[in-house]
C-alpha cells in the first residue's frame, strides 16, 4: 500500500528537498553515501528505476495518484508519497515543468573510469562543460547516437542537476558515465594516458590548422574512439589539443566558425557513432 501524506502548507519541511535544498546540499559532498538528486516526470522517474536508483519519496498532484504516477508509486514500495492540489505546487519553482510528479532519490555510488570503459567503443569526453542544459543535451545526443559512455573533468557540471536530467529525458540513467576525479586521472595527461592503456585513440573537437574532417577515412575507422569536447565559449584546453591523436573540425558555411557544444555533440556522435 502506497504511504499517501496530503500537504497543504507550501512552508512544510517534508518538502524542504523538492522546495530549498540548493544542488550542492542535495549532491551533499561531506556525506556522499547520502546525496540525493530529484527526478521529474514519470518517464524520467521510471528510467531511473529501471538504472537501480533508490527512491526516498515521491512529490505529486493528487489527480496523478491513480492517474500518470500510478505504475511509479506501485513500483516504489511505501516510501512517503507527498501529495498537494495544484496551487500548492506551482509555488515549487518549474513545478509546472514536471508533468506533476517528482521523486527524490539516492544517488547511485559511481563507476571507475575501467568500468565505464571495459566494453565500449566510442566514448565522449566532456571538459568543463558547465552549464547543466549543456549537459543534458548532449546526455541525449550521446544516447541516441551510438555513445557508449561519458567521461566528465571534475569541472563540469553534474548530469544529476535537476536541470539536466530534465534536458536529457532520463538518458543519464541509460549511458553509463562517471567523473574523472581520481588524482591519479589528472586530467589530460594522466587521462589521456588512461584512455591509450585502454585501447583508445583521441579526438579533440577544434579549430586548428591541423584539423582533419569529421569524415575522415582513417579517423572513422578507428576501431576505438574518444570524442573530446570543451567548455562553452572557449573550447578545449591548448593542452588537451595537444594530447590528442586527432583534431577534428565540422565543416561549416556561411562563415560560421563554431557550434553550440551540445549541437556539435550531435553532428560528431552521429558522424562518428556510426561504427
Amino acid at each position: 500500500m502506497p504511504n499517501i501524506i496530503e500537504i497543504t502548507d507550501f512552508a512544510a519541511p517534508e518538502l524542504d528537498i523538492y522546495a530549498r535544498l540548493s544542488e550542492a546540499q542535495l549532491l551533499n559532498r561531506h556525506e556522499p553515501e547520502k546525496g540525493l538528486f530529484i527526478a521529474e516526470s514519470p518517464k524520467v522517474v521510471e528510467r531511473a528505476l529501471d538504472a537501480g536508483c533508490v527512491p526516498v519519496s515521491l512529490l505529486l498532484e493528487k489527480k496523478h495518484i491513480e492517474g500518470e504516477a500510478r505504475e511509479v508509486i506501485a513500483r516504489c514500495g511505501d516510501i512517503p508519497v507527498y501529495t498537494a492540489e495544484f496551487d500548492v505546487l506551482t509555488q515549487l519553482t518549474g513545478f509546472q515543468l514536471t508533468r506533476g510528479v517528482l521523486c527524490a532519490m539516492l544517488r547511485p555510488k559511481l563507476p571507475t573510469v575501467e568500468e565505464v570503459c571495459r566494453d565500449a567503443r566510442r566514448i565522449a569526453i566532456l571538459e568543463n562543460v558547465m552549464n547543466p542544459t549543456n549537459i543534458g543535451a548532449i546526455f541525449r545526443s550521446a544516447a541516441a547516437l551510438n555513445m557508449d559512455a561519458i567521461l566528465l573533468t571534475p569541472a563540469c557540471s553534474n548530469p544529476l542537476y535537476r536541470r539536466a536530467i530534465r534536458v536529457s529525458m532520463g538518458t543519464v540513467f541509460q549511458i553509463p558515465w562517471t567523473f574523472l576525479n581520481d588524482d591519479s586521472l589528472a586530467w589530460p595527461h594522466q587521462g589521456m594516458n588512461l584512455l591509450q592503456n585502454l585501447g583508445f585513440k583521441t579526438a579533440a573537437m577544434a579549430l586548428s590548422d591541423q584539423s582533419v574532417s569529421i569524415d575522415d577515412p582513417q579517423l572513422m575507422a578507428e576501431e576505438k574512439l574518444a570524442i573530446i569536447l570543451g567548455t562553452e565559449g572557449d573550447g578545449l584546453a591548448a593542452s588537451t589539443i595537444a594530447d590528442c591523436d586527432y583534431t577534428v573540425r565540422i565543416p561549416m558555411s556561411h562563415g560560421v566558425d563554431s557550434l553550440n557544444v551540445a549541437a556539435a555533440s550531435a553532428v560528431a556522435f552521429w558522424q562518428l557513432g556510426r561504427h
